[in-house]
């Protein structure tokens, strides 16, 4: 009789089942597909240059630790459920049923369409597992090709998971069933919620910010004392000042209306400090562009500090206009009667007024979060395009040994080895070599060898014929250079601006042999690899052979290219046994640090860490992102109920059909519309100076073009997926309250 009663109750409330299953079986899909991939049967064809083990044993503990999330949008969903059917328990328990035996049959029917979600979850998961196959594979530079796949550990895994789940959110809403009154129970649909003068968050929020300001001003201060030169230019004393001066004017703000908050009310408070929030942003973005533009030393810190500033300023402004936009509908209700009693639109008025006071709370959270997915969303392409484009420039040779002088303090002490022991190794592995060059890199001065300092170490050089044999290495055609004349190489990372400036005041340079005058070909802009370069330094100088015959080596290089990759064990192998005779750190500090990079280990590695990045962000940004617009959706549809005899009294009043389904298009727009908005103009705002931070990347290693190629791509889904949940919810909505 039970299970009749289940399966009956189940088709009455299709309407709220098919959320429920299609919420579950979204969150299966997404944990099946990204975790499929870890799955030890899981055996991609990448090569045998790479080790893919270590994707898998990174990506699991990832994708786990975001599914957590998922448990509180199964909660919600849970609770959802409950209430919609608080009614219905109470009719059954006043009929004879005991409480409990209510309890425990909504436990089963959960349970059942849970069990049926996570069945259906599982085979879309498969087939969604195809993409992130397909994102692999183009990862490793290999072709996609369809295949059917199945795991059972990963199988297992998610139903484990995921019943777990159901039972943990099931036992909590039997205890939450037997605890609740039935008298409770039959009125829960005519219940309204606290009204939001009852809830103190906004006033504790506006607390804590107050002694966060506090934080800031110090901090400020603290940067001026150490750091601050009259003979800085006029922006930087603004960056310091402005970083005091806001901060401490938003403190007093908070002081000012606590002593006089019976003339001034909390609301004009909260509008004039979101003002001179966005003030406090403005300034504390500042300090990375000022910091970069005037090389100023800031001490250790500074620039993670003030993004933390500028990401407590952003969220208190965004609790600030969520909070204030019932006031600020109110207001332009009562500043234009006309319009208030036009049609429906006192009825909308009170509608959206009302809900607004009662869940602020609710849609500031959901603005945050929304606006923390579009960011993961937006950054996975620029960050993993970067460290793509990076890899393409540090992984030019298949075997790359370089030094460094750093820490050696004696002539006498600079390397001058051939390093033997590589030729000896690839010979035993019968690893052909294609091109094989040994270099050394001079400094123009022998006197600036003891210059030392943080981002002034001095310019190398490189001899003409060993710049030509790296040229030919690559491809490039060779250079040449006339008697007495000197060229300069550049990093893909320095600007044309850098360039330019650079070269005007550098046309002559004094060596320990004479001067050398730039040749009229004076750069060359090919990337020939990042450690070529001297510490802190984004250009070498070419100088004729003879030249660098009598100048000062510092450094001793040897870059290798393979006929053929290296596989993946024997590069480990090779970099274990030279790192034995080579330390990268002496036993004492000081000495010449030795450093060798093999191509199939670079390319392991950071191909690896890209994908988990990438998979990471990608997969917590769709987490988020649902878990929003799911519960920005079952919000509405639980008060339908409520709406359902308002609706029913303006049919009585005379509206019909059609602008009734308008008033709830219009109130749905506003509520979806409000946190979305607010959150896509702080997410703009923030991707455009995060994009502008990391600019000079993006020009190196992207390519603007093809960073907004995908920005758009993303954009599109996030749209369409908004589309999809808003359609959704207007087309329920406007079942439940013309049933």
């Amino acid at each position: 009789m039970y299970a009749k009663l289940v399966l009956r109750n189940a088709k009455r409330s299709a309407k709220d089942c098919l959320i429920y299953v299609v919420t579950m079986t979204i969150c299966v899909m997404l944990f099946y597909a990204f975790l499929s991939i870890t799955s030890r049967y899981y055996n991609p064809d990448v090569g045998t240059a790479y080790e893919f083990t270590l994707v898998g044993d990174g990506l699991k503990m990832a994708i786990c630790a975001v599914t957590l999330l998922l448990l509180f949008l199964i909660r919600y969903v849970n609770n959802y459920m409950l209430r919609r059917k608080q009614k219905e328990f109470a009719i059954q328990s006043v009929m004879g049923m005991e409480q409990k035996t209510v309890a425990w049959i909504f436990f089963t029917e959960t349970f059942v369409m849970g069990a049926v979600a996570i069945i259906i979850g599982i085979v879309f998961g498969i087939f969604c597992s195809q993409f992130i196959t397909g994102m692999l594979l183009s990862a490793y530079g290999q072709d996609y090709k369809f295949s059917w796949t199945f795991f059972p550990d990963t199988v297992i895994l998610t139903i484990c998971f995921f019943s777990l789940s159901l039972l943990v959110v099931g036992l909590l809403n039997v205890r939450t069933i037997r605890k609740i009154k039935i008298i409770d129970m039959l009125y829960a649909d005519k219940q309204n919620d606290p009204h939001i003068n009852r809830s103190r968050y906004m006033p504790v929020i506006a607390m804590l910010y107050t002694v966060f300001l506090i934080f800031v001003a110090a901090t400020g201060i603290s940067k001026m004392y150490f750091y601050a030169d009259p003979r800085f230019p006029i922006p930087v004393h603004i960056m310091f000042l402005g970083n005091i001066i806001a901060p401490a004017a938003s403190f007093l703000l908070s002081v000012v209306w606590y002593i006089v908050r019976r003339k001034w009310s909390f609301n004009r408070y909260i509008l004039v400090a979101s003002i001179l929030s966005l003030v406090n942003v403005g300034f504390a973005a500042s300090v990375p562009a000022i910091q970069s533009t005037y090389m100023l030393a800031s001490g250790a810190g500074t620039l993670n500090s003030y993004m933390m500033f500028l990401l407590v300023d952003i969220a208190f402004w965004i609790c600030c206009i969520i909070y204030l936009a019932s006031n600020l509908f109110f207001e332009w209700k009562e500043k234009f009667p006309s319009r208030k009693y036009r049609g429906t639109n006192l009825f909308f008025f009170g509608q959206i007024i009302s809900k607004l006071n009662t869940t602020s709370k609710t849609m500031t959270l959901i603005c945050l979060t929304l606006v923390l997915s579009v960011f993961l969303f937006v950054a996975a392409p620029a960050l993993t395009g970067w460290a793509s484009g990076y890899l393409a420039i540090r992984s030019m040779y298949d075997i790359q040994i370089s030094t460094r002088y750093n820490d050696v303090y004696e002539i006498e002490d600079l390397p001058e080895d051939s390093y033997e022991l590589v030729t000896s190794y690839l010979d035993e592995k019968n690893i052909a070599v294609a091109y094989d060059c040994t270099f050394n890199l001079y400094l123009p001065n022998q006197e600036d060898f003891h210059k030392r300092v943080k981002l002034d170490f001095p310019i190398v050089a490189i001899s003409l014929s060993d710049y030509n044999t790296l040229r030919e290495m690559l491809g490039y055609e060779r250079i040449s250079l006339n008697e007495g004349e000197f060229t300069t190489q550049w990093k893909t990372i320095a600007t044309e601006d850098e360039r330019n400036e650079f070269l005007r005041d550098h046309t002559a340079i004094a060596t320990d042999i004479g001067t050398l005058n730039l040749a009229e070909n004076a750069y060359n802009l090919e990337a020939i690899g990042q450690t070529v370069y001297n510490s802190y330094t984004d250009v070498i100088y070419v100088f004729p052979d003879n030249v660098c015959d009598s100048l000062l080596s510092v450094m001793r290089n040897r870059y290798v290219k393979t006929e053929m990759a290296i596989p993946y064990h024997e590069a480990v192998f090779l970099e274990n046994i030279f790192a034995q005779e080579y330390p990268e750190m002496p036993d004492n500090g000081d000495g010449v640090q030795y450093y060798i990079r093999t191509s199939t280990q670079q390319i392991n590695s950071s191909i690896a860490g890209n994908f988990i990045l990438q998979t990471t962000m990608v997969y917590s940004a769709v987490v988020l992102m649902v878990i929003c617009l799911t519960i920005l959706s079952l919000q509405q549809l639980l008060d339908a109920a409520h709406y359902k005899y308002r609706f029913g009294v303006l049919r009585k009043l005379g509206v019909d059909q059609h602008e009734a389904e308008l008033l709830i298009l219009k109130q749905l727009a506003v509520w979806f519309g409000l946190p979305i908005a607010v959150a896509a103009i702080v997410s703009f705002i923030i991707i455009a100076y995060f994009f502008e931070t990391i600019s000079a990347e993006i020009s190196a290693y992207i390519g603007i073009g093809a960073l907004l190629t995908q920005v758009g791509v993303v954009i599109c889904v996030l749209v369409l997926l908004l589309i999809c949940y808003f359609i959704s919810t207007w087309i329920l909505f406007q079942k439940s309250v013309t049933e």
